[in-house]
């Protein structure tokens, strides 16, 4: 998911859990048994959706106090998982039948997604992610700083929308620094594929933008190449290539640590067609 390629050991905490000591995160419990048992699911799904190829792997990372601290008084009330066995109204979920909602799908330790709800409060975030520190992390951000557009959403994106999204529902999908899996044979497991891009357009409304950003140059170029050619997708720029970084996505420290590297990121900005 979100910066997952760039950190296959746990993220650093954020800066007032710095001090905090970690908590394991699974704490000699069973393998399956939740650490928080009113919060994320370890499996939310379980058995009953079908075994296929993941675009993500999940990661035992260390959770910090702060996290866990934020995890159990937040999950509850910000925090679903993804079962796929009902479907969400995300008027009710948000507590606004208008206010436009975004889907983010990985969203690391959630340090960007806080930027942009905090510049964009007339639009709800639904962040989906497996990575259990980050969504500690994202609901403690979400409360320091008055946040009450952001709900997070854990397990798998696919199920959510083929499962739990009605047609139409929203206003935009972002998938941010996905993991590359750069090995040709993992490439089947990338999450931009026709199939991927075929369900997502049946939930964004007419309009609605999807906003890709890569800093793997040969996954930036597939997905130009896969987006250019999904019929219910357009690209924004006139010249039919890749387009600057909009002021909306934050500069993240992930992202400004591989620019001083020399790393190129490239931004997609394709909106759903009309039909």
């Amino acid at each position: 998911m979100s910066e997952n390629h760039a950190s296959p050991s746990a993220p650093a905490p954020a800066a007032d859990d710095a001090a905090a000591a970690p908590v394991p995160a699974q704490q000699g419990r069973g393998r399956r048994e939740p650490m928080f048992p009113d919060g994320p699911a370890p499996d939310p799904a379980g058995s009953h959706h079908e075994r296929r190829i993941r675009s993500f792997q999940p990661r035992r990372s260390r959770v910090t106090t702060g996290q866990g601290e934020a995890l159990r008084r937040l999950w509850p009330k910000w925090g679903l998982d993804i079962d796929g066995l009902s479907k969400l109204d995300l008027g009710e979920l948000f507590g606004d039948p208008d206010l436009p909602v975004v889907l983010e799908i990985g969203f690391g330790m959630g340090e960007a997604t806080a930027k942009m709800a905090a510049a964009d409060p007339g639009t709800g975030i639904l962040a989906c992610d497996v990575h259990t520190p980050g969504q500690g992390n994202l609901l403690g951000l979400a409360e320091r700083n008055g946040l009450d557009n952001i709900r997070v959403a854990n397990g798998d994106a696919i199920i959510l929308l083929r499962e739990m999204l009605a047609p139409d529902s929203l206003a935009g999908l972002r998938v941010y620094f996905p993991d590359p899996w750069p090995k040709k044979r993992h490439h089947k497991r990338r999450l931009i594929q026709p199939e991927f891009l075929a369900l997502a357009a049946t939930r964004m409304a007419p309009g609605a933008l999807l906003h890709c950003a890569t800093d793997w140059e040969p996954y930036a170029e597939q997905m130009l190449e896969v987006l250019s050619a999904a019929p219910d997708f357009e690209n924004t720029q006139a010249d039919g290539g890749f387009a600057p970084r909009p002021e909306f996505r934050p500069l993240t420290r992930f992202e400004g640590q591989g620019l001083d590297k020399g790393h190129v990121v490239h931004d997609l900005l394709f909106r759903r067609k009309a039909h």
